[in-house]
C-alpha cells in the first residue's frame, strides 16, 4: 500500500529542531518544569491592548514543550507599535519587556516574535505567533497529503519506471500521471495511486517508430496524451508527435516532420516538450533544441491540428537541453526556463519582458509554472540535480503581491532572500540528463469555487510525487 503522511507532521519535526536551536540553557529542553530559584517558565500570557480602542484582552495558549505561544486572531486596527503583554511567570522572573513594537509588512497577515522570560542569569525564549483577523486566501501548505513515489524515504520506494535514465518525461492533468518510459509509456490513474494501487495503463504503440528514441517526452493535457520521440533532424529520424484519448487505441500521428528542412531550427529535438494549450486545445507546442540555442514552435488547434513551424532564438542564453515554455493561464504571457537558466517572462515569440536573477531562486529550477488558487498566485519549479551540489526539490513561492505577473516576479526578485512557502525533496541523484517536470490541477466545489490544489513534480531518476492542499480557513486554533 502507498504510504500516506501528513505534511504537517514533517513540518512539526523541522519546527521542533529549529526551536531547540534558538532556545538556551537547560531550561529550554522539553522536560519537567524547573522549580529552582532561577526558573524561567511562562505559565500564561495575554495581550491587554488589542482592538481599535486598545481595550480588547486576548489570552495566549502556551506550548511549553515547543516553547511557542499562539493567540486568537487580532483586529488589524490594533496599535501594533505598542503591543502590550501581561504574563504569569516563575517566581522572581519577568518578561524582558512588556511592550513590543510589531510591524506587519504590506500583504503580511502573520508574524512571529520572540518573547524572553528573564531570571538572571538564566532566560528562556518563546516564539509568539501573531495573526491578523482578516479574510484568508490561498492554499494551506501547513496541512496537506503527500503521495510519494520518489527516492525520498518518507514515501514508497521510487516508482520503478523512473530508473536507469529511461524515463525523461512525465505529465499530469489531475486525473492521470503520464510516464514516458522509453518504448513503454503508460498512464497511472490518480485515484488508483491515492488508494495505493499501481495499475499501469499501457499506451497502444501501434505505428510508433523512428527517432533516436521512439518515445522520450510527453504531456498530459485535459485528458489528451501526447508523446514525442527524440528526433535526429533527418528524414530517417523525423520529429513525431503522437496523440491518444483512448490509451488502448492506436495513436494519431499528428506531426511527422523532417526538422532538417526547417531553416535554422537547431539540432536534435525531443529532449524537452512544452504543450501550452487552453481548454479548447488551442495554443502552441514548443521544443528547445538540444544545443539550447533555438526554439521550434508549432501552432495547435483543437488538440490535434499541428501547423506553422516557427523558429526563434532562445529567450535566455545558456538554458541547456531541458527547457520549458509554459503559458500563464489563458494570457499571452509565458514562463521560460531551463536547467541552467533563470526564470523569464516571455512572449510566444521569444521576447523577454523580465528575467529573474540567477540566484534569487535556484537557477536549476525547471519547468516553471504559475498557479492561481483561491485568490493567491504561486510560482512552482522542480530543480534539476545536474551536479553534486544540488538535489531534486519541488518548490512553491508565493507571488501574490503585484498587480501583474511581471510585478509579482519583480517583487520576488527584489527580496533579500526568497523563501518558498512549500519545499519538498525528491532526493534525486546527480543526473547528467536532469529532465524535470511540474504540474497542477485545481478541484472546484459545487459552486465552481476553488476547493483543492493538487501539485505534481517528477524528475528523471528521482521519481514522481503529488500533493493535495485544501484552501486556507480562518481559525483561532
Amino acid at each position: 500500500m502507498k504510504l500516506l503522511y501528513k505534511i504537517s507532521k514533517v513540518r512539526l519535526l523541522a519546527t521542533f529542531i529549529g526551536l531547540l536551536a534558538i532556545t538556551s540553557c537547560k531550561d529550554d529542553l522539553p522536560g519537567p518544569r524547573d522549580t529552582s530559584s532561577n526558573a524561567t517558565v511562562l505559565n500564561s500570557i495575554k495581550i491587554v491592548n488589542a482592538g481599535a480602542n486598545g481595550t480588547t484582552v486576548l489570552q495566549g495558549v502556551v506550548n511549553e514543550d515547543e516553547k511557542t505561544v499562539s493567540f486568537p486572531r487580532i483586529e488589524p486596527e490594533t496599535d501594533f507599535s505598542k503591543l502590550k503583554f501581561e504574563a504569569a511567570v516563575s517566581g522572581g522572573a519577568k518578561l524582558e519587556q512588556e511592550v513590543y513594537p510589531v510591524t506587519f509588512e504590506e500583504g503580511q497577515t502573520e508574524k512571529v516574535i520572540v518573547v524572553k522570560v528573564m531570571n538572571s542569569p538564566r532566560f528562556r525564549e518563546y516564539l509568539v505567533k501573531l495573526r491578523l483577523k482578516v479574510p484568508v486566501f490561498g492554499a494551506d501548505f501547513e496541512k496537506g497529503t503527500t503521495y510519494d513515489f520518489t527516492s525520498n524515504p518518507l514515501g514508497n520506494p521510487i516508482y520503478d519506471a523512473f530508473t536507469g535514465a529511461l524515463t525523461r518525461g512525465s505529465g499530469f492533468d489531475g486525473q492521470h500521471v503520464l510516464v514516458v518510459r522509453r518504448e513503454a509509456p503508460h498512464l497511472l490513474k490518480v485515484d488508483d495511486l491515492k488508494a495505493g494501487v499501481i495499475n499501469k495503463i499501457m499506451l497502444n504503440m501501434t505505428g510508433v517508430s523512428q527517432g533516436t528514441f521512439i518515445t522520450n517526452m510527453g504531456a498530459q493535457v485535459n485528458g489528451h496524451t501526447y508523446v514525442v520521440n527524440l528526433s535526429g533532424n533527418t528524414a530517417a529520424s523525423p520529429l513525431k508527435i503522437y496523440h491518444w484519448t483512448n490509451p488502448s487505441a492506436a495513436p494519431d500521428v499528428i506531426a511527422n516532420i523532417n526538422v532538417g528542412t526547417i531553416t535554422n531550427a537547431g539540432v536534435r529535438h525531443g529532449d524537452n516538450f512544452s504543450a501550452s494549450l487552453d481548454d479548447q486545445g488551442n495554443g502552441f507546442f514548443f521544443f528547445g533544441d538540444n544545443a539550447g540555442t533555438k526554439i521550434l514552435r508549432f501552432d495547435v488547434a483543437n488538440y490535434t491540428a499541428v501547423t506553422n513551424p516557427t523558429v526563434f532564438n532562445i529567450p535566455v542564453a545558456g538554458a541547456g537541453s531541458w527547457t520549458s515554455y509554459n503559458r500563464i493561464g489563458n494570457t499571452a504571457e509565458y514562463l521560460f526556463t531551463g536547467h541552467d537558466a533563470p526564470v523569464a517572462l516571455v512572449s510566444d515569440g521569444g521576447t523577454a519582458s523580465f528575467t529573474m536573477s540567477r540566484t534569487i531562486i535556484p537557477v536549476r529550477g525547471s519547468d516553471a509554472r504559475i498557479v492561481n488558487f483561491n485568490s493567491e498566485r504561486y510560482l512552482i519549479v522542480t530543480t534539476a540535480a545536474r551536479t553534486g551540489s544540488e538535489a531534486t526539490n519541488f518548490m512553491v513561492y508565493d507571488i501574490t503581491k503585484g498587480a501583474t505577473v511581471k510585478d509579482a516576479l519583480t517583487n520576488l526578485n527584489n527580496l533579500p532572500t526568497a523563501t518558498p512557502v512549500f519545499n519538498y525533496s525528491l532526493m534525486g541523484p546527480v543526473n547528467t540528463s536532469p529532465a524535470s517536470q511540474t504540474g497542477f490541477y485545481v478541484k472546484k466545489d459545487g459552486q465552481g469555487k476553488d476547493e483543492t490544489l493538487v501539485l505534481y513534480s517528477g524528475a528523471s531518476d528521482a521519481g514522481f510525487v503529488f500533493f493535495e492542499f485544501g484552501k486556507k480557513v480562518a481559525s483561532d486554533i
